[in-house]
């Protein structure tokens, strides 16, 4: 057995829905219910889902005060007006800044933009930065990406005459800003139909306003933000995102094409991964280290050597920020290892700490522990610590934290993300206060959850169908890339591969027909599988193409074996070749004192001795690992064991001092020989003449002395300072009524049944004395 790292959700549809919306769209039938999964239940909705390209963006006009600010900025732009864009320093609020500049540019305006800086300033509106604006002369500020949290902010730019339009999308708090015109999407009693957007879709609406049509050639900045901000990929913002695909793999940027060409990534390939993966990461490095500028700066540049340069700078502090980012996760896992093993949230603070880096740090940890983080910088000059935090579903954020308002004078954010400033002297309320209003999860909401969208058979996967799944893409936030299982399937092959052995790379079959695997991060899981284990695996289909060979790939998320597994290590005599497979809980027995004297000083687990069966039920290893390190003298003991225990998995090592003891036994007729010898001779020396007679007979001298033992046990013959002398009366009796007859009979038969027995037998004799079912249950589907 190997037990799944996550629950598994299979989704359930309605075959009518799905049968009906396959055969009104001439769509393939597993599309059709991918749709109906995600809620699309509709003919309509489906063709607009599958048919994106085809829709009209919203008006923008139904945000109630988007009037109000189009004619203040159309004002500023008649009259000359200083305008300030103030933006921020993530991919979301750089691109929300370069879609102002290049619109109001594009109106005639000269307008100005200031990104605050990530650790002198934080996020957001400050009353350094406003008070600066109005003493530069703008007399109107439009934020971008932020804003709807600076209340007070706001209140001081009214106050030296400054007018403040606000675009941001984030959770807004109890009260709103004394702004000129706030654009929002997601305000109470808001009339905006979709109410999702990024901040850079927000700032494209407000775009769209102000030049009277969607301004397509700003759509590939729109995708770029609304990717890389994570948020939900439905409704116009999959319109936002598709368009802006299209028009990214077409796009002239100078520095989109330099910042790719650091990455080896191709833009006219470009789609969603090239976005999450190459060009946000570097966009947000930028504001993680420093000032965020020069990537604004690389957007909107024209010239081929500016953009080569910036983008040779930006690339250098992605690498710079992967390097402190390892660094922190790895100081902040150990923390929590030692200190709050037992939180259900998980909140981490230290002086030094980098704040720019400190969200991404905060995902690995949820990654890796599963449980909602705050990773804080302490400043102990300031007394203040400033950090991020992530969730996992069922803790909002956003509305944990409001109830904490009295000790966080400064935090924003959404249900799964936040940020966040504090005095250092809260921490620890903080993190009791959290906690506790953690007591209303349930523990199974601690355990990740793995949403499986179809299940499918080799036979069934092929390069159309991976191809068909197309059609669903842009894959992102609420439209995940489809996630396949399959069930039962054999090993092909599987081994360990990358630098460190830490990537599992495996083939598995059904009949003739193969499918090539590769699980990222699970190398260790390559020893926890039998040979002929059948494998659940779920994960993403993707076509693999090298030397133009196209071939159906997945991408496995999670591996599961439902049956126990028996893992064949005998005949390995190095420890050390099979002892760092054995898992750290494994229950080691060893039925022989030897034994237990020659592995106990070498392995790292504790060997357990079981030298009769009152010691049996000693050990508890139900769903655990047990190691077999040698045969017990009678099969019961062993059958004892596995009669108290039922292990996931065994490993069957039967280590034996002398297996050459046990190979053979007597026969009849040699007893028969040596018999008639004795009642020839009268009396015969076993010391003395004993090599010369094994010698003669092509026996051993083991086989002399175990015939010996045979015949004194069955009254035979009387032994004596080595002379063996025949009885003068003896009974007629049976070979098998001697117990050292009984005994090598008996080990032999376990010995050839255990030691020389081939995998599968092995397996069997097991399975028979577990009363183990050769079927796998199913595991519990988690809902």
């Amino acid at each position: 057995m190997l037990t799944s790292k996550t629950r598994w959700n299979v989704r359930e549809s309605s075959a009518a829905e799905t049968e009906k919306l396959a055969a009104a769209l001439n769509i393939p039938l597993f599309i059709a219910k991918l749709l109906v999964q995600r809620g699309i239940t509709t003919t309509e909705a489906a063709a607009d889902f599958l048919h994106t390209e085809k829709k009209e963006f919203h008006d923008p006009y139904l945000f109630p005060d988007m009037k109000k600010a189009v004619e203040r900025i159309e004002q500023a732009v008649n009259q000359g007006e200083a305008i300030l864009i103030y933006g921020d320093y993530d991919a979301d609020g750089v691109t929300s800044t370069s879609v102002m500049l290049s619109t109001l540019k594009k109106l005639g305006a000269a307008p100005d933009f200031y990104i605050p800086n990530r650790f002198t300033e934080g996020y957001g509106p400050n009353e350094g930065a406003f008070r600066y604006a109005a003493e530069q002369g703008y007399s109107l500020v439009i934020t971008v990406d932020n804003g709807i949290s600076g209340v007070h902010e706001a209140k001081v730019l009214k106050e030296l005459g400054v007018d403040l339009i606000i675009t941001d999308h984030h959770e807004a708090g109890p009260e709103l800003p004394e702004a000129y015109a706030i654009i929002h999407p997601n305000l109470e009693g808001g009339t905006y139909p979709f109410r999702e957007l990024a901040g850079v879709g927000v700032a494209f609406k407000l775009a769209h306003a102000l030049l009277g049509e969607p301004p397509i050639e700003l759509l590939d900045l729109a995708a770029i933000g609304t990717i890389a901000d994570l948020v939900p990929l439905t409704g116009e913002n999959r319109l936002l995102v598709k368009k802006g695909l299209k028009q990214l793999r077409a796009s002239e940027r100078k520095g989109l094409h330099a910042l790719l060409n650091k990455s080896s990534a191709k833009i006219h390939e470009a789609n969603e991964e090239t976005v999450g993966f190459a060009i946000g990461p570097r966009l947000n490095a930028v504001g993680r280290l420093s000032d965020a500028d020069p990537a604004v700066e690389l957007l909107m540049t024209d010239d081929a050597a500016t953009a080569e340069a910036l983008a040779s700078e930006i690339d250098a502090m992605n690498k710079e920020r992967q390097s402190i980012v390892a660094e922190i996760a790895k100081e902040a896992m150990e923390i929590a290892e030692t200190n709050y093993q037992n939180d259900r949230v998980l909140i981490l603070s230290k002086e030094g700490w980098n704040p720019g880096v400190v969200g991404i740090v905060a995902s690995k940890l949820v990654e890796k522990f599963y449980r909602p983080v705050i990773i804080l910088c302490e400043d102990p000059e300031k007394g203040t610590a400033k950090g991020s935090a992530r969730s996992i579903e069922g803790f909002n954020m956003f509305q944990e934290l409001s109830q904490n308002r009295s000790i966080l004078p400064h935090f924003g954010g959404h249900p799964m993300a936040a940020g966040m400033t504090l005095d250092i002297q809260y921490i620890d309320q903080l993190r009791q206060n959290l906690n506790e209003q953690a007591e209303k999860m349930s523990d199974e909401e601690f355990i990740p959850v793995s949403n499986i969208d179809v299940e499918a058979s080799i036979a069934e996967i092929d390069l159309e169908s991976i191809s068909q799944l197309q059609m669903l893409s842009p894959f992102g936030m609420k439209n995940p890339k489809p996630k396949v299982l399959i069930k039962q399937t054999e090993i092909a092959s599987i081994r360990k591969i990358g630098a460190g052995q830490n990537h599992l790379k495996l083939s598995v079959k059904h009949s003739d027909q193969t499918l090539d695997a590769i699980a990222f991060g699970m190398g260790e899981v390559a020893d926890q599988i039998s040979p002929i284990a059948k494998l659940d695996l779920i994960g993403e289909l993707s076509i693999n193409e090298w030397n133009n060979i196209k071939k159906p790939q997945l991408f496995v998320s999670d591996i599961r074996v439902r049956e126990w597994q028996l893992f064949d290590i005998r005949g390995i005599a190095q420890a050390a070749r099979w002892a760092p497979t054995i898992p750290e809980d494994s229950v080691v027995i060893a039925f022989k004192r030897n034994t237990y004297d020659r592995f106990n000083p070498i392995l790292p687990q504790h060997v357990t001795l079981i030298d009769s069966i009152d010691h049996a039920g000693d050990i508890n290893a139900d769903h655990q690992t047990i190691v077999f390190l040698d045969l017990p003298d009678d099969a019961l003991l062993l059958e004892a064991v596995l009669k108290e225990n039922k292990p996931a998995r065994i490993y069957a090592h039967f280590y034996l001092e002398d297996p050459q003891f046990f190979s053979s036994i007597p026969k009849r007729e040699d007893f028969a020989w040596f018999f008639a010898f004795l009642k020839k001779r009268k009396t015969f020396h076993l010391h003395q003449h004993g090599k010369a007679l094994a010698s003669h007979k092509n026996w051993s001298i083991d086989t002399i002395n175990f015939m010996s033992k045979v015949f004194f046990e069955l009254d035979f013959v009387t032994i004596n300072d080595g002379f063996i002398s025949l009885n003068e009366e003896i009974n007629k009796r049976d070979l098998s009524e001697s117990p050292a007859y009984q005994a090598k009979t008996q080990l032999a038969k376990l010995e050839q049944e255990l030691l020389y027995s081939s995998f599968h037998d092995l397996k069997k004799w097991f399975e028979e004395r577990c009363g183990w079912s050769r079927q796998p249950e199913e595991e519990k589907v988690w809902i």
